[in-house]
Order: C-alpha cells, then structure tokens, then sequence
C-alpha cells in the first residue's frame, strides 16, 4: 500500500503541533500552493495554509494525504497490482474505516502519536469523524464540515446513479479499461457522474441567478444548442476527466455510501460518545447533498460539541470549500481549543521516502 501526502510547516520533534487535513471525492493532497507540474489545480483550500493563516505553517505541521483508493499518488485502481498490471476490477472494496487506518499507518510512519487536531469537509468530514470515534486517543480535536454521521437514503441513492453512469459506459469493460487507447476508457459515464453530482454540488438559487434560462452565446436550445446551465455542467465534467480516474470515482462513491460511525458500535449516538474530545461541527445553510440538521444532529451528540455553526453561502455544498474566510474563522477557533504543541526542539524530523513529489502527481 502507498499513501501519497503533502506537508506545509515543520514538525515538532514529538509530532504534538500536527495537523491532518483531509480532502472530499475528487480532491487530492494539494490543500494549497499553485497548478504547477504535477497538481493540474492550485491548492483547493490555499488561502487557510501558510505564515499567519488560520493553519500557520510558523506553528503548526500541517499534514494532507491523498485518499487510499484515489488517483493521486496512492494505492488505487489505476495503481500497479502484484503483478505489475493495473488493480482495475481487482481493487477490493474499501470503507472509510479502511481509509482511516491507512491515514494511521501514515501517523505512524511520521512519528505523530496525537494529531493536534483533525480536519475534513464532506468526505474528508467522514473521515475526520472516524478518526475521532474510532481513534480518540490520536485525534486532539475535530472539526466536521458538510458531513453526516451515516450517509443518509438520498445520498446513497445520488452516489449510485454516479456510479451507474460510469459502469453504463461501454468503456468501462468491468473495471479493466486502464490499458485502452486514449479516449477510449469510460470517460461518458464519469463525465456524466460529475454532471449529476455537481447539481448537489450548489444550490438551486445560486444556478438560477447565475443562469437562469439563458442560452449559451451562440447556440440556440430550440435548434439543438445548450442552455448556459448545460455548458457549465459540460465544464466541470470536461475538467474532471482530464484528472480524474473513473475507477477511483467508484471505489470512493461506494465508501461514502457505506459511511456510518455507529455501525458495529451500538448505533450512532452511542458510537459518537467516545469522541470525547474539543470538536467542531458546521454546516453550509444552502447544502441540498449534507444538509445543516445532518451536522445539527453531530453537534448534539458529540460530547465535545456546543452546537453546530453555520457556514453562510449561496454555493450550497461546496460552500464549505468557497467561504474560505469563515472557514479559516473555524480553523481558528477549533485550533485555539487544540491541545497546545510543545516548543518545536531538536534535529529537524527527516520525512518518509513516500512524501508526495510533484512527478508523482504527473
């Protein structure tokens, strides 16, 4: 297995000032810096990582992996099985449990006995509430945005038909398709994934103010042409393809349908007992994918929650990622309830040889 991970700051020699950020579905480990070789996209949360930002890189060690089961730099369908050729249909299925022991062999690996705190929005929030339920001892505090405690009926009915446009596609040949010619894998039907997905992605009023029933320039819908709506859906799908393998889409999609940190632990709310730790938990008012009384029904169960925050945002879901400087006022508050790190002392703490180079992303 490789976990594939990016670091901004400096460890301290007993690991206490680490920080782990964790990305949503078709995020990866670059939380910040610009597109360059090797990260086709700038930093998805750039503006909270760095000298005086809410995660100050002066004190703070902040830590981002690349999902198990993506297409990042870490161990995924698309990655070289035993024998050389792709995992493809071979991948096995993978619970965010799964995900999250991985992320524990990575702390391990860094020397971190504790991570000061542990960060994650959508995805990465279901991650974030593992790590606290299931490692408490190893998680200093928690901050959960735009995620549930258990994928609810809807969301998994949303991520099926994701995953049924992508299996629908002839390309996809079972999962196999990683040794096919250029454009012939099964781009329709990951394309047509993001297209569904990007709908929850926002909220209903935001599209109608951005697009309303507006043509796209130069094409007329009567004649067979697009509605602007379409060509932004067409963009986004477009830009996913490009990076994106369809594989790993699946394999994710079906973590995130399976996510429930009460199963095997006595229900949800008995399961959420052992986080007894500093948390935070905030939703976005506009999100129609998690929506905010998922996270109200987190806050009241988490003993170490005093009621769920509001992230204000016409963007619905991806407001989490979009409303960076409330975000950023979150990151703050949660990081002052933090466990303090010692003074960072000693010989400067030498990285596993696995750390993320940018011709690993290539």
């Amino acid at each position: 297995m490789r976990l594939a991970y990016e670091t901004w700051g400096q460890r301290a020699a007993d690991g206490s000032n680490a920080v782990l950020v964790l990305h949503a579905l078709t995020g990866d480990s670059h939380v910040a810096g610009p597109a360059g070789p090797g990260h086709p996209t700038p930093g998805w949360w750039d503006a909270l990582v760095g000298p005086g930002r809410p995660l100050d890189t002066e004190r703070w060690f902040v830590v981002a992996p690349n999902v198990l089961g993506g297409c990042g730099g870490s161990t995924g369908p698309s990655s070289p099985g035993p024998d050389g050729a792709p995992w493809g249909s071979r991948f096995p299925r993978l619970s965010v449990r799964d995900q999250v022991a991985a992320e524990a062999a990575l702390a391990d690996a860094l020397g971190i006995d504790r991570w000061a705190a542990v960060v994650g929005g959508s995805m990465g929030g279901m991650r974030a509430l593992e790590w606290a339920v299931g490692r408490p001892e190893r998680t200093g505090a928690l901050l959960v945005l735009a995620a549930p405690a258990a994928a609810s009926a809807e969301q998994i009915a949303w991520g099926t038909v994701q995953t049924g446009a992508i299996r629908s596609d002839p390309g996809w040949r079972g999962g196999d398709y990683h040794g096919a010619a250029p454009g012939d894998g099964p781009h329709r039907g990951l394309g047509q994934a993001r297209r569904i997905a990007h709908i929850t992605y926002r909220s209903e009023p935001e599209l109608a103010a951005r697009f309303g029933r507006e043509p796209q320039p130069g094409e007329d819908p009567a004649r067979g042409g697009r509605y602007r709506v379409e060509s932004y859906l067409d963009h986004h799908a477009d830009k996913l393809v490009a990076r994106f393998d369809a594989g790993s889409y699946v394999t994710l999609t079906e973590a995130m349908n399976g996510h429930d940190v009460g199963r095997g632990r006595g229900g949800i709310a008995r399961a959420l007992l052992r986080a007894e730790l500093p948390a935070l938990v905030a939703g976005v008012d506009s999100d129609r994918l998690y929506p905010p009384a998922q996270q109200e029904l987190l806050a009241e169960l988490l003993p170490g929650a005093d009621g769920a925050r509001t992230v204000v945002s016409p963007c619905g879901h991806d407001g989490f990622l979009v409303e960076t400087e409330q975000v950023g006022a979150l990151v703050r508050e949660l990081l002052a309830r933090a466990p303090r790190p010692r003074r960072r002392s000693g010989s400067p703490f030498s990285l596993p040889s696995h750390h993320l180079t940018p011709e690993e992303r290539s």
